[in-house]
């Protein structure tokens, strides 16, 4: 498997699955457009001989310059495109506020969108292209006390299939990857945090209550998403689109 001939745009590349994919990518020869909000993110870029790419999705403006400013980069071409940044935050439905609720829609569900409006032509005139929205298990179930992840997610998926179908006819696929938690520096600190305000050791955590309803009672790694990414770009999947591809430890077989 080989991208030498491809641009990828990975968000949120600074950190967990986004790094993991982007690596993933360079490794396969393909030349990386790495973004991120933070700019530590630089050294993960430069690792890399990837274009930094920092730009804060919250904001509309400044995701229609990173489009603008990756396509340049890219050479006026951007073949793959990696939807991954985003962040919770966790509050009862009545105290969510409201500025943080709409902050978590624009980046996970209205910046992917701006994104792919602004890429997907170019794709389509090249008849070719790969769009993955990185969602989440909770893209298709839901939990207590994340309303706007739950909400922003569900979104990700309606715009995956969407998309999918008006890209078919030019030889873009669009699917969407929704996995169940994944071993980060965020899930590691959850995971330390638990143990000390239940008491147990880390693994019951993990096993007891963080995987409680998954068949597999272990976290995935950031590397897993990463290599199932490479083949959703690969022409090997290339009939493959508008899916939610459940990486779930089966969570959601029940």
């Amino acid at each position: 498997m080989t991208f030498q001939s491809k641009a990828v745009l990975v968000t949120g590349a600074g950190s967990g699955i986004g790094r993991a994919i982007a690596e993933a990518f360079a490794r396969q020869g393909a030349r990386v457009l790495l973004h991120d909000l933070a700019p530590g993110a630089q050294k993960i870029a430069d690792a890399l001989g990837a274009p930094f790419l920092q730009a804060d999705l919250a904001d509309q403006e400044a995701v229609k310059r990173l489009a603008q400013a990756a396509l340049e980069a890219a050479g006026g071409r951007v073949d793959i495109l990696v939807n991954n940044a985003g962040f919770q935050q966790i509050h009862p439905v009545e105290e969510f506020p409201e500025a943080t609720w709409n902050r978590m829609i624009q980046v996970m569900l209205t910046a992917p969108f701006q994104l792919i409006k602004y890429l997907l032509p170019t794709m389509k005139a090249n008849r070719w292209g790969r769009i993955i929205n990185i969602s989440s298990l909770h893209g298709v179930v839901a939990s207590p006390f994340k309303s706007a992840y739950i909400s922003a997610k569900h979104g990700l998926m309606g715009l995956t299939k969407t998309v999918a179908l008006e890209a078919a006819p030019f030889g873009v696929t669009v699917n969407a990857i929704c996995p169940a938690y994944v071993r980060t520096a965020i899930v590691d600190q959850q995971i330390a945090d638990q143990a000390r305000t239940l008491n147990i050791p880390e693994h019951e955590v993990v096993e007891k209550v963080m995987l409680a309803p998954a068949a597999i009672k272990r976290l995935i790694e950031p590397e897993e998403i990463a290599e199932f990414a490479l083949y959703l770009a690969s022409d090997k999947a290339s009939i493959i689109t508008g899916a939610a591809h459940m990486l779930d430890l089966g969570w959601t077989a029940r």
